[in-house]
Order: structure tokens, then sequence, then C-alpha cells
């Protein structure tokens, strides 16, 4: 499991920043990274950060690649999906579901960028 998450938070990296991890509090590319951990220490504003920092993936127990589902299976549905399909597809409780989508739809109008781009990859997936 670690490791496969570890694939989809390689992806968001890449998808994110590209080659450099970049402060979500003061986009400074001047970091160190934690080592053992997916974490960054900005040698700018002193702050720690993450990935999922400033993003619909922030604070969630919800894994990566669940996360990369839910996104699909949200905006490929015209019609839109109901909770119960989308809890029953991806593995969460109805409550996580309701979450998730609620999230998702902000973050389509909040975070345009971020969406389409893991749109666009899930296209060629």
């Amino acid at each position: 499991m670690r490791n496969n998450n570890d694939k989809y938070l390689t992806l968001l990296e890449q998808i994110r920043w590209g080659a450099k991890p970049k402060c979500p509090y003061c986009e400074s590319t001047n970091a160190t990274p934690y080592k053992g951990e997916r974490r960054y220490h900005c040698n700018t504003c002193y702050t720690s950060y993450s990935i999922s920092v400033g993003t619909l993936f922030h604070k969630t127990h919800v894994s990566l690649e669940k996360w990369f589902l839910a996104i699909r299976l949200i905006l490929n549905s015209p019609e839109g999906i109901s909770v119960r399909k989308l809890a029953k597809e991806v593995g969460v409780n109805k409550n996580t579901a309701c979450y998730m989508i609620e999230r998702v739809y902000k973050a389509a109008s909040e975070e345009q960028e971020l969406i389409q781009k893991l749109v666009n990859i899930h296209r060629f997936n």
C-alpha cells in the first residue's frame, strides 16, 4: 500500500511542481527534503510542507489512489455520480464519498489547473 501511495505522491509532485518543490506559503524553491519523509523544509520562510498543502488532498486520510479514482469518476459522469455509487467504486463509506464529491467540485473551480492536469493524466493511463 505504501509503495502505491508513493507512486501517486511522485505523480502529484510531477504534476504540481515539475522538477523542483515549491513552498505553498512563500513560493520559494529553496527547500530541503526531510530524510525518510515526503516533506520539505523551506529555507526562505522556515516552514515545513508536503505536496498536499494547498490542495484538495490536504488534511485527508484517504489515499491518493482513491482520490485520483474519485476525481475521474466524478468529473467523467455527465449526469453526476451518486454518493452511494462513488462510495462503492472507491471503497470508502458514504460520508467520505460525500466529502470527496464536495472537495472535487470545489477544487474544480478553485484549483482548475491542478484538476485539469490530473484529468489529462488519467486520459492517457
